[in-house]
């Protein structure tokens, strides 16, 4: 019988609205917390527990080291340590709960629960002051990998809302959606800080409520997609035996071995890995970057991030309109040549030149939106169906503010040479070997090999040969 309209659409536009909603949440997390005010604020608190001088940059270059499990770190690479152990913790849990993730039917109730304990962490951020660094190490890093936990069962959802031809779309709404609700907090706090004495407020507890702000801000707007989002139950699972932490590794070692069947699939992986730590680790360190090797007071770093913010929404829409043209995986491409071209020109930036920083920020923010929103379209191409929650986890243990070699060599290159600036340079390596692995990708192949359509956007952007 025919006459009857297709609602299906429509009922995937509406949850998608609601999925836009959780990149708005956790946004403030990343922005406020993890890419503005946690690293020098650390910086400062642990200054404080060395015995360093009260100026905030002093803390940071004093050479005074804390013990942290009996090792001994300088003040000023503290926080960018925290967050390489918290990713490589992540490396280990993540892709256990993607297991879970793939043969459950409450993808959301997954979702909603680790972004609240992610949140409840990140309000002990408020706790931090004075010399008591431990308490902002213990919150940074379970909240960063509870909000990568989070970020599995989120991800995973993108494949049961939108078809593969609107993936683009739906994830770039969603990045473009998120760094409007980042921007739009970190606007409020920017207010703050600048304002603190006229409230009478001290500029450090400015920070703690800014921190406390974003942990309230991620639990508040996570109710929106608990509530408006549907489950569904998992789809093509094997039959597997064994209890509960079994099938969780079990499922976990097959992926890992099933990848070798996928070499497209592994190979953007790779790539992934390496420009997202790059992009992660310029993001998080830009603060530290500007205010103790440019000279910048937090006012003009906030609104510089700010700038980056609200760029970043326009720079994901403009990305996304540029792949329903020629595919995602071009402007994928061309955005890491992008970022080796910001590294090279921020490397040279000259001291106290705010004019100059903001049009790097400009360009970063243009860049910033695009490749990782359609990274994460993309790869979800590339991902056989029903195994969403197990290779979201491989990816995500790299996304956003979880990346770890980056910001593992950054803090080691400021270590041996007591300087960002080759500290930031050094990055230029992961954006360079990202583009070789994205070089040899065969992007058709891949989506074709792991059982999914190819869209006819990517098709225009690789025409037939001869």
């Amino acid at each position: 019988m025919t006459g009857f309209a297709d609602l299906a659409p429509l009922e995937r536009a509406q949850e998608q609205k609601a999925w836009y909603w959780y990149d708005w949440a956790n946004s403030a997390y990343f922005t406020t917390v993890l890419s503005v005010m946690f690293a020098p604020y650390m910086i400062e608190v642990a200054g404080n527990a060395a015995g360093c001088p009260d100026n905030l940059k002093d803390a940071a270059t004093c050479g005074n080291t804390v013990g942290v499990l009996g090792l001994n770190l300088a003040a000023g690479s503290l926080p960018f340590y925290l967050t390489s152990f918290a990713t490589i913790v992540s490396a280990f849990v993540l892709p256990v709960v993607g297991a879970f993730v793939d043969r459950s039917a409450h993808k959301k109730r997954h979702m909603a629960f680790f972004a609240w304990a992610g949140a409840a962490f990140a309000s002990l951020l408020f706790l931090m002051q004075d010399d008591q660094w431990q308490v902002g190490a213990v919150a940074i890093v379970f909240s960063s990998v509870l909000a990568g936990c989070s970020l599995v069962s989120y991800s995973a959802i993108l494949v049961d809302i939108s078809t593969e031809a609107e993936r683009d779309h739906v994830s770039s709404r969603g990045w473009a959606f998120g760094y409007l609700g980042g921007g739009t907090l970190l606007a409020l706090n920017l207010a703050m800080f600048l304002g603190h004495g006229q409230i009478g407020l001290s500029s450090a507890f400015a920070v703690r409520l800014s921190l406390l702000s974003a942990a309230v801000w991620w639990a508040g707007f996570t109710v929106i997609p608990f509530l408006r989002l549907r489950d569904r139950p998992p789809v093509d699972l094997l039959p597997i035996s064994g209890s509960v932490l079994d099938r969780g590794f079990g499922q976990l070692w097959r992926t890992l071995k099933q990848l070798r069947g996928y070499p497209m699939t592994l190979t953007f992986l790779a790539a992934y890995l390496f420009f997202n730590d790059g992009i992660q680790t310029v993001i998080y360190a830009a603060s530290t970057y500007g205010s103790k090797t440019l000279g910048f007071g937090n006012s003009v770093l906030i609104g510089t991030i700010l700038l980056i913010q609200f760029v970043a929404f326009g720079g994901a829409l403009l990305f996304g309109w540029i792949a329903a043209r020629v595919g995602s995986y071009r402007p994928i491409l061309y955005g890491v040549f992008v970022w080796i071209a910001i590294v090279v020109v921020a490397f040279f930036l000259p001291r106290g030149n705010v004019a100059l920083f903001m049009l790097v920020a400009v360009a970063i923010g243009l860049v910033l939106g695009g490749t990782q929103a359609l990274s994460r379209s993309f790869f979800s191409l590339l991902i056989p169906r029903g195994r969403e929650g197990e290779y979201f986890a491989l990816y995500n243990a790299a996304e956003r503010g979880t990346s770890w070699l980056g910001t593992f060599v950054f803090a080691l290159v400021f270590q041996l040479t007591d300087s960002y600036r080759p500290a930031l340079l050094a990055l230029i390596a992961f954006f360079a070997i990202g583009a070789v692995f994205l070089l040899r990708l065969d992007p058709q192949r891949g989506i074709e090999e792991a059982g999914n359509v190819v869209p006819d956007s990517l098709r225009r952007g690789f025409p037939p040969q001869g």
